[in-house]
């Protein structure tokens, strides 16, 4: 895993040593090895740090040129088919300096040009520059695994990073919030691509591929891969078990793909199903004695799942590694909010750290169950859905109108809010309200000092994320492709590579193999993701196999914290001192009042408090000022 960080322009650039500078804030994200390369017209530049995981020589340094010159390329990810496309492109026959993926990459595309991203397997985003065409390549993975921030500015220069942070390095660098991702953030905790939280910035979407001229300095931005989501009947008796074959063959062919490295590796073992089942997969496929690594949190119950972890382990006869964890100090917060570059508000980035920090200690590489929820069914408000949809469409609307104003009367944090207030908004389905952080209006109360600065013609977020599905999918159907649209690379993907990275551990996702992907988006039926009771239920028959006896699949916790509980201590004075203190142009005083004082009288405000609080020490953090 690596950090990439570039810059082409139809002109000179004034100042190339800049872009040294940009590459070395990503430090964290390579720390072996470093370059930079210079087109010999100083137009176009190319910076590399390298986390060495295949092929730890020198040949595996970049930016990497092909033979002749023509080719440049700084990449950031894994290629777990690299030893098979060389096969297919001949090993001899280009005369290959090293082992790395990198290289294969740059014999794929003089070979096949832009097609050979359809023939890559893995995670990844890179740049590739053309020396012959004048033109540059941007591409990122189909899941959106590795991040990639650009930005174009009005002389037709781009700059691109792997972390905003790079950018921002730059002095000339504009720092003002984009108020349309602002309300995006308030809406849900992250920041939904395309849109970033700094006006003139964009990040590319998963599966997408963006070019350059060097000529013309026009751009062209276009996805590569679309999966098939399709809605298949249920199947008989048997369609169950024929199914879980499937998806097991599919599962242990990634799993053995992503097994391979030149550095040791391990298994971030949390002890839900998810992990066990990739952990129970790798053991199988694995000539080694596995390394897990779970973070406990003794004393706090639900919260802690490390004895299921242990069981996982011991059936497998794992080397296990644990990490208790305790109540985690706010002074943590500062840190991690610079890292995440834009601002998140999910808090599982605080074990999600401890444990790739743990993790680090033993290997560079670790597996993980990312991807499992929204494959297969696995969130709670999924066996909701059906029901409150069906609710809504047999409930009058005067009554729909009534309901939604009990909840819109109910006070932020109280259970149930946000699904009433939704019930009444006609053409937004009802998941675009379950995980609301702010709704509508507590976004208009809250953003009271910006309100005359308002973009009408923005989209709302509630609509911006019912319109990431298709409309002819079931309610079920269309939630899971919002979330995989949208939840999955933007909050999930965004808190593993950030976090991880962070402690310079390379994170795989065997569940985002682009084969398993479209296997759930194509191939499950409804009937076995979720119910009104169950939940994953091909994942659980696939466990009933795999997994120990003593293992307890039916219930779901989550990687998460005990935030409200920790707000009684040190968190609550750190929030409220960061909160009292925040830039009072950008946030109504009064409404954040509201949501402390609600937080001690008991409502349930802890993620909204630890939404903003992030917010605002990542404003901190950059310098960044509230635009006009």
């Amino acid at each position: 895993m690596c950090g990439i960080v570039g810059v082409a322009s139809r002109t000179p650039v004034d100042r190339p040593e800049v872009l040294g500078i940009m590459r070395d804030t990503m430090g964290h994200r390579g720390p072996d090895d470093s370059g930079l390369w210079w087109s010999p017209d100083c137009r176009v530049g190319l910076a590399h740090r390298r986390l060495a995981v295949l092929d730890l020589s020198p040949a595996g340094h970049q930016p990497m040129s092909d033979s002749d010159g023509r080719l440049w390329i700084t990449f950031n990810g894994e290629i777990y088919n690299h030893r098979e496309l060389r096969d297919e492109l001949g090993w001899g026959s280009e005369g290959y300096r090293g082992s790395s993926d990198t290289e294969t990459i740059l014999h794929a595309y003089r070979c096949w040009g832009d097609g050979c991203l359809s023939r890559l397997r893995g995670m990844f985003a890179f740049a590739l520059w053309d020396g012959t065409r004048r033109r540059l390549l941007l591409a990122r993975d189909r899941c959106g695994e590795k991040p990639l921030f650009y930005r174009l500015d009005a002389h037709g220069t781009i700059q691109f990073a792997s972390e905003l942070k790079a950018l921002l390095a730059d002095p000339a660098f504009p720092r003002e919030i984009d108020r349309e991702a602002l309300e995006h953030y308030l809406a849900y905790a992250f920041v939904p691509g395309p849109h970033c939280i700094l006006r003139g910035v964009r990040k590319l979407p998963p599966a997408y591929a963006l070019t350059w001229s060097l000529d013309t300095g026009a751009v062209s931005c276009r996805p590569y891969w679309e999966p098939e989501i399709a809605a298949p009947a249920p199947g008989g008796p048997t369609a169950v078990d024929e199914l879980a074959d499937a998806l097991h063959a599919l599962l242990a062919d990634a799993v053995r793909g992503q097994l391979v490295a030149d550095v040791p590796i391990g298994i971030l073992l949390s002890g839900g199903l998810d992990s066990s089942l990739i952990t129970a997969t790798a053991a199988a496929q694995s000539r080694r004695r596995l390394r897990t690594f779970t973070v406990a949190f003794p004393g706090h119950g639900r919260f802690d799942e490390s004895r299921h972890a242990r069981l996982v382990a011991a059936h497998f006869g794992t080397e296990h590694h644990e990490l208790a964890a305790g109540e985690i100090s706010p002074e943590l917060l500062p840190p991690l909010a610079r890292q995440f570059d834009e601002p998140m508000g999910d808090s599982s980035m605080l074990p999600t750290f401890l444990l790739a920090s743990l993790v680090r200690d033993h290997a560079t590489v670790a597996l993980g169950g990312d991807g499992g929820d929204e494959l297969f069914g696995g969130y709670r408000y999924y066996s909701w859905i059906p029901r409150l949809e069906r609710l809504r469409a047999v409930t009058p609307a005067p009554l729909r109108r009534a309901v939604a104003a009990v909840g819109r009367a109910l006070p932020l944090g109280a259970r149930g809010r946000q699904q009433l207030a939704g019930f009444a908004v006609d053409g937004v389905p009802p998941f675009a309200h379950i995980d609301l952080y702010f709704d509508r209006a507590a976004r208009a109360e809250l953003l009271r000092p910006l309100a005359p600065h308002a973009d009408a013609a923005a989209v709302q977020p509630e609509v911006a994320k019912a319109e990431a599905c298709p409309r002819d999918l079931s309610p079920l159907r269309g939630a899971m492709v919002g979330d995989f649209r949208r939840y999955l690379p933007d909050d999930v993907l965004v808190k593993v590579d950030r976090a991880s990275m962070l402690a310079s551990l390379e994170v795989r996702a065997p569940f985002l193999d682009h084969r398993v992907v479209a296997f759930a988006l194509r191939e499950v039926p409804d009937a076995l993701l979720a119910r009104r009771s169950r939940r994953k239920i091909l994942l659980r028959r696939l466990a009933q196999r795999l997994l120990p006896p003593q293992f307890d699949l039916a219930r779901k916790q989550g990687f998460s914290v005990p935030l409200a509980r920790w707000f009684g201590g040190a968190w609550g004075s750190f929030v409220t001192s960061v909160l009292t203190d925040a830039e009072p142009r950008l946030f109504d005083r009064c409404a954040v009042h509201a949501l402390l004082e609600g937080q001690r009288r008991g409502w349930n405000n802890a993620k909204r408090l630890f939404a903003l609080t992030l917010f605002e020490l990542w404003r901190r953090e950059y310098g960044v000022r509230v635009s006009a």
